[in-house]
């Protein structure tokens, strides 16, 4: 694997060797010392034009894991915000010789502009661009859901069968859209609920169902339900009237989330607006995989990371 920009690329193949991987890094964490020598030696750029806090973490935890050297770089108070483009910054990373670079933007396209471009020779990793996708958070979903779902008997698994119900700002969500393709790719049954206002325009090439009624979705009895954030930074406009109204009609509330089985999981990539989107009582539950998702998210990483680095040089 070269680079990693979109789910839509992954066959199903690459996502279980990547899940199945992912699996053998879990292990790695369970350990005294959480430290393999993979990647000593090499150097991962995180590149992050936009704020994160859990990405660019992960990120970092999971590349000094694997012994790798770490240079962070935020866009915030370094040439960027003075007004260097992209293809500067990246022969500025060129000439310290990174191997990989981990990228945030606020464009979608920027790191497969990055990845084409032949200003740096290095892997690319796409760590949520716009609102076109978000790979790594698509694989630790699905990680997540694999391992909660069959346990022990994860390995060379799909998640064939499984219904995923996701809910929300389907609009502007890089997360939705590469969990889309890589959810359905892995065999699982993807629904959408939303808003009208909140769903792209043209959804006909997209392997999903739709529709704007969140009891009727959790009277279906999903296998999960995904809740995701109202990414209010990206509206411009009213999408609805307002929060209450939203949080009556589309929000997974203590009485929805009652009636939800017992075994049904409960998703959410973070940041949660408590109240909103989420009741406290169903983020906090057992059902919930919210913190579950953030540690799968290193062991994911790590992965990903390993495949771009090492796979390259066949170790």
């Amino acid at each position: 694997m070269r680079h990693l920009l979109s789910t839509r690329d992954l066959s199903r193949d690459e996502a279980i060797e990547l899940l199945d991987i992912a699996e053998d890094m879990a292990d790695v964490q369970l350990r005294e010392v959480k430290k393999l020598p993979t990647l000593r030696g090499r150097t991962v750029v995180n590149l992050f034009f936009e704020d994160s806090t859990r990405t660019k973490v992960s990120f970092e935890a999971a590349a000094k894991r694997l012994s790798a050297d770490v240079i962070s770089f935020s866009a915030k108070g370094s040439s960027v915000s003075k007004g260097e483009s992209l293809k500067d910054t990246a022969q500025t990373l060129a000439a310290i010789g990174a191997d990989a670079v981990v990228i945030r933007h606020g464009s979608s396209g920027a790191p497969l502009v990055l990845a084409q471009s032949g200003w740096i020779d290095a892997g690319v990793l796409n760590a949520g661009d716009g609102t076109h996708e978000h790979p790594t958070q698509a694989l630790l979903d699905a990680f997540t859901l694999r391992r909660r779902i069959h346990g022990r008997a994860s390995r060379g698994r799909g998640l064939d069968g499984v219904t995923v119900t996701i809910v929300g700002d389907i609009l502007h969500s890089r997360v939705a859209r590469s969990n889309v393709w890589l959810l359905s790719t892995l065999g699982a049954q993807v629904s959408l609920v939303a808003p009208p206002t909140l769903l792209p325009v043209d959804l006909a090439a997209w392997p999903v169902t739709v529709g704007y009624d969140l009891d009727a979705a959790i009277d279906a009895d999903p296998d999960a339900v995904m809740m995701l954030r109202i990414q209010l930074e990206r509206m411009q406009a009213a999408f609805f009237p307002n929060s209450r109204e939203y949080s009556r009609a589309w929000g997974l509330d203590d009485e929805r989330f009652a009636r939800l089985r017992a075994d049904s999981i409960v998703m959410h990539p973070g940041p949660m607006n408590r109240g909103l989107e989420i009741s406290s009582r169903a983020a906090d539950s057992p059902q919930s995989s919210v913190l579950e998702q953030v540690a799968n998210g290193v062991s994911v990483r790590m992965a990903a990371l390993y495949l771009l680095l090492s796979g390259e040089k066949g170790e």
